[in-house]
């Protein structure tokens, strides 16, 4: 266990920018928060991002909702730029750790373009490498993880009927309720959103790889053991 000076360290120290790569339910939000726990970094979600342009109404915001509403994709350029206000703030001074962003090689490119004009403090206002971690977890693994989750339309409380099953199959352990099964988490749809995804960040995948600053850790270890290897790549990296 780190005492408390090494955490006192790792909460003060420039982290610089983390992407975090993988597909639904491969664990990326829980491992973005743990990086956070670890280094008092922000996690910058591209999704957060956009509804809260669209929630407050912003001019980024209003440019959103017009595709939006038309169902069609929001731009690169207009979400590089609520991605540049948003990596602009204080709280991203030392670092930050992104969450679906970049899904296109174009909005990779422009993140280069963009951390070239940043500095992070680190010993003289050093710039930071960029560290790019990728989840893996297999397709069947996958499918069990999305397709097998159930939810409690009562409390809300959600299970999964391979890894943690309710004790009366079907029924919610805490006031009996019938569980259901969102559109989202059926097979087929499942199926679907996984195909989609290597379809869309394979380019982007292959750009880090090229780069050299592909990191690809095994998700299918306990939870625990990814968080660790995730600390030593982004450590080891950043030489902190």
């Amino acid at each position: 266990m780190a005492d408390a000076a090494t955490i006192a360290n790792t909460m003060t120290v420039a982290v610089g920018p983390v992407i975090l790569m993988g597909p639904p339910g491969a664990g990326k939000g829980t491992q973005a928060k743990r990086i956070m726990a670890r280094y008092g970094v922000p996690q910058i979600s591209t999704g957060d991002i956009l509804r809260e342009h669209v929630r407050k109404v912003t001019e980024l915001g209003c440019k959103a909702r017009s595709y939006m509403d038309r169902g069609q994709l929001v731009p690169d350029d207009l979400v590089c730029d609520m991605v540049a206000e948003r990596l602009s703030r204080p709280d991203c001074k030392r670092g930050f750790v992104l969450d679906g962003f970049p899904r296109t090689v174009a909005q990779a490119e422009w993140l280069d373009q963009y951390l070239e004009g940043k500095l992070f403090e680190n010993n003289g206002l050093k710039r930071i490498p960029l560290v790019v971690i990728k989840i893996n977890v297999s397709y069947n693994s996958l499918l069990r993880r999305l397709a097998g989750r159930r939810s409690c339309p009562t409390c809300g409380r959600i299970y999964n009927v391979y890894f943690q099953p309710p004790r009366v199959a079907d029924l919610c352990d805490v006031d009996g309720s019938l569980l259901t099964t969102r559109r989202d988490d059926c097979e087929e749809v499942v199926s679907e959103r996984l195909k989609e995804y290597e379809q869309e960040t394979l380019p982007v995948v292959e750009y880090y790889r090229a780069k050299g600053q592909l990191h690809e850790i095994d998700g299918e270890r306990p939870m625990e053991a990814v968080t660790a290897e995730a600390l030593g790549i982004i450590e080891n990296g950043n030489r902190l």
